[in-house]
């Protein structure tokens, strides 16, 4: 994998990214950690900036990954944020799923907690259209060993989804690194054959 740099920022539908490599998109409710985890895809340190403030992820944030695109998607779910402002990263999403270029999606939960009312309705508007995704089980560095796997089929039995599709991560201790862009590649590929057959 060549090294992933920052493209661009877009703050509407004017703004997104053309391309044709596969978008792959980063999802999740504030502060679940989803700076953290595109760091540890990428093994740097400071290429999507982490903030101690919740919410402040306002655009989409296109990543070049080399055979991809990694689009970081705002944070949902702050409850500081105005209504309008809430209503504006709601216009947003629906304009970024509705170019239709997303190939797949991370879906960050923090598996520590049960899905938020958020994230149930973030999975329920993946399915509804038919966007493929993945549940990222995030920081599970911050659980013991022994109950990582119940607490990801718990996430996996709320988010209506199967156990094989939740990958558990931690970005302080690399865990899940490499199950995660092995799918990258599976998205990559799956892409690829599509575009052969059209």
């Amino acid at each position: 994998m060549e090294q992933p740099r920052f493209l661009t920022s877009a703050a509407d539908k004017k703004g997104f990214l053309q391309t044709d490599k596969p978008i792959i998109a980063v999802s999740g409710r504030s502060n679940v950690g989803k700076s953290s985890f595109i760091n540890m895809l990428a093994a740097q340190k400071k290429l999507a900036r982490t903030s101690a403030e919740p919410g402040r992820t306002r655009l989409v944030n296109y990543f070049d990954f080399g055979a991809f695109v990694l689009a970081d998607l705002p944070g949902y779910g702050y409850a500081r944020v105005s209504q309008a402002e809430k209503a504006k990263w709601a216009r947003l999403l629906d304009d970024f799923f509705g170019t239709g270029c997303v190939a797949h999606v991370f879906a960050l939960a923090d598996i520590r907690h049960a899905p938020s009312a958020d994230d149930r309705l973030m999975v329920d508007y993946l399915y509804s259209t038919r966007t493929p995704f993945t549940i990222i089980a995030t920081k599970a560095d911050k659980l013991a060993k022994t109950r990582r796997l119940p607490a990801a089929r718990a996430l996996a039995a709320a988010l209506r989804t199967g156990e094989g599709n939740v990958i558990v991560t931690s970005a302080e201790e690399g865990i899940g690194r490499d199950a995660v862009l092995a799918l990258a590649e599976e998205v990559c590929a799956r892409r690829s054959r599509d575009g052969e057959e059209a």
